[in-house]
């Protein structure tokens, strides 16, 4: 008996892929403003979280990237409070949906099989009081719970604040609210809904899902970018990559010297071309778009760097430049401030990458998200500082000025 042929491989070019992609994070095509931001990050599946804020804190940065202008506290009031999501470990420290809840039970586990979370250690008795008190009086601060820290070191942890990270990181304390950039802890069998907190998968389904979630959210992935998403270990993908339900594809350009190389893709990604309205935007450098900077550079082209915990001296871009996102390509970035009721842009560059160094044609994109991002953050004027190509300020000027 003959075997069966396999089935042909799909092969992409590198601007399908990038188009694709640019879908399946929600920055192609009309956005979903009726799910609004909760259905922007069931969509995307985790949300990383940062302490930097300029014109706003990068979780707000991301569904404004995909919805427009939506409120502030509007943002703040679908991530916190509601129930719909807590914070753990994911690409990063992330909001998840909480519907995830079972699938991070094999980190959980790993966490508890450890017996302990970044070297810090806590007496057995510390951890049973932190429990007892949230049992006892709700959900707690860690300031409301004995302190934070022990000096004014950042790092120099409470004994307390130990054991409520540990509790955190094991799963018998979840974060699902946050007053004031301060975490609120509570016990995960009061705050994660009854059906969800019951349910424990074993460790190949908790990582299969999360590969086919990450997938769906990439569009087309290498195997490196469907591990970085979620973190995941290299023997826990290719343990279940074969049967995520994801299909095998080869991307024209994504290889060594603009070869092909393989990937895998959703297959509703593949089901239709994607077509609509390109988002014109800047983009928080922890958007997911961006967050995995090999990734970046292989679709867009552009070698982007966080330069918050670069000297000064050494920066190119600036403290937290942001990459500028229009017609589907990454064509600049920006490195914002805000001076009272003003957005100042201390540096732009812009790239064109058709022979033209200055960027003179994204000038008008440039335009129109500095006066968006202005708008959302209740500015009325916006002021370029330092321009790479200082020809293009009449013309940016001009258009900000409209």
């Amino acid at each position: 008996m003959t075997a069966a042929a396999p089935a042909p491989v799909t092969v992409l070019s590198a601007d399908d892929a990038r188009r694709i992609a640019l879908r399946a994070q929600g920055l192609m095509g009309a956005p979903d403003r009726r799910s609004g931001v909760r259905g922007v990050l069931r969509h995307l599946g985790a949300v990383q979280l940062d302490t930097i804020s300029v014109l706003a804190r990068s979780h707000e940065l991301v569904p404004y990237a995909r919805l427009g202008a939506v409120g502030r506290p509007a943002v703040e009031a679908a991530y916190w409070g509601a129930g719909t999501s807590f914070e753990y470990w994911s690409h990063a420290a992330c909001i998840l949906p909480v519907e995830e809840w079972p699938l991070f039970a094999f980190r959980r586990r790993r966490y508890r099989d450890r017996g302990r979370v970044w070297n810090h250690q806590v007496t057995p008795e510390t951890y049973r009081h932190v429990l007892d008190k949230l049992r006892a009086e709700g959900p707690l601060t860690s300031t409301e719970l004995g302190g934070a820290k022990k000096t004014s070191e950042w790092w120099d942890w409470s004994d307390t604040k130990i054991a409520v990270e540990r509790a955190l990181a094991f799963g018998d304390v979840v974060c699902t609210d946050r007053r004031s950039w301060k975490r609120v802890y509570a016990l995960a069998e009061q705050a994660i809904p009854e059906a969800l907190f019951g349910q424990e998968p074993g460790d190949a389904d908790c990582v299969r899902t999360l590969v086919a979630q990450a997938g769906a959210a990439l569009g087309v992935a290498t195997r490196a970018d469907l591990q970085d998403y979620h973190r995941l270990r290299a023997e826990e993908l290719d343990a279940v990559l074969a049967d995520s339900g994801l299909v095998p594809v080869e991307v024209a350009g994504w290889g060594p010297d603009g070869a092909t190389a393989p990937a895998w893709a959703d297959p509703a990604a593949l089901a239709t071309a994607p077509r609509g309205r390109h988002r014109t935007t800047l983009l928080s450098p922890f958007d997911s778009l961006v967050w995995d900077r090999p990734r970046t550079e292989r679709i867009f082209g552009m070698t982007h760097r966080l330069e918050a915990y670069t000297p000064k001296d050494k920066r190119v871009h600036g403290y937290f430049a942001m990459p500028l996102l229009a017609g589907g390509r990454l064509v600049g970035r920006v490195d914002p401030a805000r001076e009272g009721r003003t957005l100042v842009a201390r540096q732009v560059s812009l790239v064109d990458g058709r022979g033209d160094a200055s960027g003179a044609r994204h000038v008008e994109a440039l335009a129109t998200a500095l006066r968006e991002a202005a708008s959302w953050v209740g500015c009325d004027a916006v002021r370029a500082e330092t321009l790479h190509d200082e020809r293009l300020r009449p013309a940016l000027e001009k258009l900000l000025a409209d």
